[in-house]
């Protein structure tokens, strides 16, 4: 409430943006609930790092092949049922998890969740980008992406936390009724969720380029800033992987130490990540080249991935690094949220954010799978050199998204 009067916004806005974000924290505090638990869950479903990292990849599978229609259906049908919808399928599937302890259960459910998943980013920014005034939208973009990374980072201490008092299956029933709570609040505030742009934007082929109608539908979303846009999600979030996903269990066999220090020590990445986020929301409404930005920060970050791998710090010295990490990956969301909007034509919002949204599916599907291997067959800091490796090769995408993206509005300009 305190940032919302600073920012001068209405009550009606300000309740929006509570209720859209406090689902955005869901959806990220149920992805990594069980990653946190593979040490344990190798053990109770009776397969490695490869099988449990296969089942979080079957959720980003369901998630990525569901979210470019779930745009376009925001778009045409509006947001709101789809996102109370699948906020309170997501949570029921996250409660069977723990009621169903069986493998083929856990595929299954992990599907379920995906699909329900995959509403959240081209419902939430649909309906923000309606109903908030433009001059703060960077900010409150920010802040939906502060409240998703506060949940990536309240989830591992959590369901630890539950786990050691109850077991890991109370812990994710728990975290499940969380949710469907939260998806009840929501089905009671539904008169607010409009997505405005349904009737209020102007028609994206009125815009021209060069004269010419402006690309809409598919046409569009296989267009090269688009595309660009799609790779540039896609390839930070591989990097971030390593790290959000398997940390935990690869300072766990390279330290020897216990579940509580490991997580401990990926907590600090994860909770300075959403300080960095609201920084990078301030910024990013008084900048241009957020592409720049967007690339100084993903360097900080490679460099301090890479000094874990080369130079086997103690888990303190760790700690540090993922601190700093920690703030330049929150810092760099919203630059990069509004190189996105700046993409997309009006009424067409929902379909480019979910579309290039579903690089975060295709990352899901290809970083669990590879740093489970990592960990299965390799040295446990093979993670650390991957993430960082992949976040160089991120800074090519982002600086080519700008620079795409630039020469596309100087052509509409002219």
């Amino acid at each position: 409430m305190e940032i919302s009067a600073r920012m001068g916004m209405p009550p009606r806005e300000t309740k929006v943006v509570g209720i859209i974000c406090t689902g955005h924290f869901f959806s990220h505090f149920f992805l990594l609930l069980l990653p946190p638990l593979f040490p344990v869950l190798r053990e109770v479903y009776g397969v490695g790092f490869t099988e449990l990292g296969f089942a979080t990849a079957c959720f980003s599978i369901a998630s990525g092949f569901t979210q470019i229609p779930v745009g376009f259906m925001v778009d045409r049908y509006g947001a709101k049922k789809l996102l109370i919808w699948g906020l309170a399928t997501e949570s029921v599937a996250i409660c069977l998890i723990g009621v169903f302890p069986v493998y083929p259960a856990l595929l299954t459910l992990m599907v379920a969740a995906g699909l329900s998943n995959s509403v959240f980013h081209p419902a939430d920014y649909a309906i923000l980008n309606a109903n908030v005034d433009k001059s703060r939208i960077g900010r409150i973009f920010s802040f939906h992406t502060f409240t998703g990374y506060l949940g990536d980072a309240v989830a591992p201490a959590t369901v630890l936390l539950l786990a050691s008092l109850f077991d890991w299956r109370v812990a994710m029933f728990v975290c499940g009724v969380f949710g469907i709570i939260t998806a009840a609040v929501m089905w009671a505030n539904a008169e607010i969720l409009d997505n405005a742009e349904l009737t209020n934007a102007k028609p994206a082929n009125d815009a021209a380029l060069g004269g010419k109608p402006a690309l809409k539908g598919m046409a569009l979303l296989f267009s090269l800033p688009i595309l660009m846009g799609l790779l540039f999600f896609a390839t930070m979030s591989i990097a971030n992987g390593g790290i959000r996903t398997f940390g935990v269990s690869a300072l766990h066999e390279l330290y020897h130490t216990s579940l509580g220090a490991a997580g401990a020590v990926i907590s600090v990445y994860l909770f300075v990540s959403p300080v960095g986020v609201l920084a990078g929301g301030f910024v990013a409404d008084r900048i241009k080249r957020h592409d720049i930005v967007a690339a100084g920060c993903i360097l900080i970050i490679a460099m301090c991935v890479f000094s874990i791998a080369i130079f086997d710090p103690p888990l303190v010295v760790i700690g540090g690094l993922l601190a700093i990490a920690g703030f330049g990956n929150g810092f760099l969301a919203p630059p990069r949220d509004m190189i996105v909007r700046s993409l997309a034509p009006p009424g067409a919002i929902g379909a480019v954010f979910g579309f290039v949204s579903s690089g975060f599916a295709v990352a899901g599907i290809i970083a669990p799978v590879l740093y489970g291997w990592l960990l299965d067959h390799s040295d446990p800091r093979n993670v650390f050199w991957v993430s960082g490796f992949v976040a160089l090769l991120t800074i090519v995408t982002v600086l080519g998204t700008g620079s795409v993206g630039r020469r596309a509005a100087a052509r509409q300009a002219a």
